[in-house]
């Protein structure tokens, strides 16, 4: 006679350890998937990161387009006169075909200026800026040489939309679009010893002084023109004259 088996049925004691088992399943479950979701979020802030970085550094080789073009190109020459204030000149044309702002800056705006500090220059259109500097006599028998080193000048552009009101703002509002064109250097000129330097900067000085005459000039008036002292010449009032003279010879010869 076979002997029954006590033994619990096999499957009814997986189902009943099943029960017990799988609410720390899906909590280990739960875990997994919150710490993989953070390590994704993670991965994800990082790559963008390494590609803002890669960005600027892609930028910062690939280089940038001039907009102006600066005679003299990297240099700004000055009279070496101690204790005066002395001038440079520098041609700033838009080469361009749109229009460009272009804004000034120095190392040592305490003692110098520029006129203008800034402009909007249409395409093709180009100025000739004046830079003045008060040069101080050497110290400790300080050479000009090393003195030049102390001072630069930098011309940065921004192109902006059309013709508009030159403000200093302009490049503050959109930093990421300016682009340095040039720093320049300072060198002294001996004003003893003639040298075609010196010879273009006289000329370059002359011609931005006559172009700042120009503008004091007010404009032509197509009006009544005054000659003499104070003799207004009409064209209306010559007719008018005329014709009243004609009618006071008609009224003599008819009496």
């Amino acid at each position: 006679m076979p002997i029954g088996d006590d033994k619990p049925p096999v499957d009814g004691g997986r189902k009943v350890w099943g029960l017990f088992k799988s609410p720390f399943r899906n909590k280990t479950s739960y875990s997994n998937t919150t710490t993989v979701e953070g390590s994704n979020a993670q991965n994800n802030n990082n790559n963008n990161n390494n590609n803002n970085r890669v960005s600027s550094l892609i930028r910062s080789l690939i280089p940038m387009r001039r907009r102006l073009r600066l005679d003299p190109r990297s240099k700004l020459y000055f009279p070496y006169e101690p204790g005066k204030q002395v001038q440079s000149a520098i041609k700033i044309k838009n080469t361009s075909k749109s229009h460009v702002a272009f804004k000034f800056q120095t190392t040592a705006p305490k003692s110098c200026f520029m006129r203008p500090p800034g402009a909007i220059l249409t395409p093709g259109e180009s100025i000739i800026a004046t830079v003045f500097k008060f040069v101080e006599p050497p110290e400790n028998n300080e050479k000009p040489i090393d003195r030049k080193r102390k001072v630069k000048f930098k011309i940065m552009s921004l192109k902006v939309k059309g013709m508009m009101d030159y403000v200093p703002e302009l490049f503050d509002e959109q930093k990421d679009l300016v682009t340095v064109e040039q720093i320049l250097q300072v060198v002294f000129l001996d004003v003893a010893r003639p040298s075609p330097a010196l010879e273009k900067l006289k000329r370059q000085i002359a011609e931005a002084e006559a172009a700042v005459e120009t503008r004091k000039k007010p404009p032509e008036d197509n009006g009544p023109k005054i000659v003499g002292d104070g003799l207004v010449i009409d064209e209306w009032k010559e007719r008018r004259e005329r014709y009243l003279a004609r009618q006071q010879v008609e009224g003599d010869d008819s009496v």
